[in-house]
């Protein structure tokens, strides 16, 4: 009796990327308003997942900090190439990019706007995506085969507020005296 081996999964969190070719590998990530990008070569059966903070790296902030898309970007895409990809067979599928915040500036919509630019800028066909909306999502991606599968978490949208209010002071009376027995 033959049994089929069980995929294991590799997490990819906030500043990181993973690349493989194992047919028997998952990558996963949970996004808000980051963004992941899930790149592979189908002919040579590699792929990988990176998950970006912001689309623009700060004043100040370290040189090649993958937290930033950019760098994300180019990191994954030069690992793959030196793993045996080739550019021009390259495909992508983008995920991410919610607004959960309803009073922030929308960081999701500029982490979207720039994955898909950095791609269109590249060449890189991005065969699928799912960006923006309000609600968080769980992504597992096979990274030899490209095959991606999204799980929505609903009512993720929360509201940046203020404490409430102190209730007012009641007005000041005019003493009066009291006699007590």
């Amino acid at each position: 009796m033959t049994h089929a081996s069980q995929p294991h999964t590799t997490q990819v969190v906030q500043g990181e990327f993973h690349i493989s070719r194992d047919p028997e590998e998952l990558l996963s990530t949970v996004l808000g308003s980051c963004v992941s990008a899930c790149i592979w070569d189908p002919q040579a059966g590699i792929g990988g997942m990176n998950h970006f903070l912001l689309a623009q790296s700060q004043p100040g902030a370290a040189t090649g900090d993958i937290r930033y898309g950019v760098h994300a970007m180019e990191v994954l895409i030069n690992a793959l190439l030196r793993n045996g990809a080739r550019r021009d067979r390259l495909q992508a599928k983008l995920f991410g990019g919610a607004k959960i915040a309803t009073n922030l500036r929308d960081i999701g919509a500029s982490n979207a706007a720039f994955a898909r630019q950095f791609l269109r800028d590249e060449g890189i066909a991005c065969v699928a995506e799912s960006l923006g909306g309000t609600q968080a999502r769980r992504i597992t991606f096979q990274p030899a085969t490209g095959k991606a599968r999204q799980l929505l978490i609903p009512s993720t949208q929360v509201e940046e507020t203020l404490p409430p209010p102190r209730p007012p002071r009641a007005p000041e009376r005019a003493a009066t005296a009291i006699e007590l027995f």
